[in-house]
Parts: structure tokens; C-alpha cells; sequence
């Protein structure tokens, strides 16, 4: 089993920025596949950006040139930089870990941007 707590959600105002952090239970050194969702209320959980152990990212069209994934494997976090948020960027987020073929999520942290 692996936990994965996330953190620093919160309400700012739009142009604002946020920092996200996803902390593992385990190693995340042989994880290679470290992943942040977002959901809103009664619609589909959706893909914002991933990073491989490699050091290579992805993200989704609508957070490139604003977010940055990252990872340190020292202290076995994940990390989701926000800059320019806009109000459309209100959801929960989740972070995710793919870990002997078993996808694990946290429970989320929620960002509220105000227009």
C-alpha cells in the first residue's frame, strides 16, 4: 500500500500563485510515474501534468507555461507549482502514483481561485 497526502490548497485571487505538494508513504526513487488530477464537483477527474523518474513532464494544454510538476526524492514529495491562476483553475486536485501496476491517489486539496 502507499498513502500520498496532499497539501497547500487553498483560496487566492486570480494572477495568484499556489504551491502543491503530495507527500508519499513510500520511496518514490522506483516510482516512475508521479501524476497530479483535478476534479471538479460531478464532472470527470482530468489530467494536469505528470513526471516521469527521468525528470521528463507533461502537462495539459490549458496549465502549460503556468504550472510546474516536480519531485524530490529525497523527501519522497511531488510538487505542483501554480502561477497566473484564473478561475477556471478552481477544482480539487489530486496527486497519483502508479507503484507495482496499482494506481493510488490521495484524497485531494482544494483551490479556489476568486475573480
Amino acid at each position: 500500500q502507499v498513502q500520498l497526502v496532499e497539501s497547500g490548497g487553498g483560496l487566492v485571487q486570480a494572477g495568484g500563485s499556489l504551491r502543491l505538494s503530495c507527500v508519499v508513504s513510500r520511496s518514490i526513487s522506483g516510482i516512475d510515474v508521479m501524476a497530479w488530477y483535478r476534479q471538479a464537483p460531478g464532472k470527470q477527474r482530468e489530467f494536469v501534468a505528470d513526471i516521469r523518474s527521468g525528470g521528463r513532464t507533461n502537462y495539459a494544454d490549458s496549465v502549460k507555461g503556468r504550472f510546474a510538476i516536480s519531485r524530490d526524492n529525497a523527501k519522497n514529495t511531488l510538487y505542483l507549482q501554480m502561477n497566473s491562476l484564473k478561475s477556471e483553475d478552481t477544482d480539487r486536485y489530486y496527486c497519483t502514483v502508479v507503484f507495482n501496476r496499482d494506481n493510488f491517489w490521495g484524497q485531494g486539496t482544494q483551490v479556489t481561485v476568486s475573480s
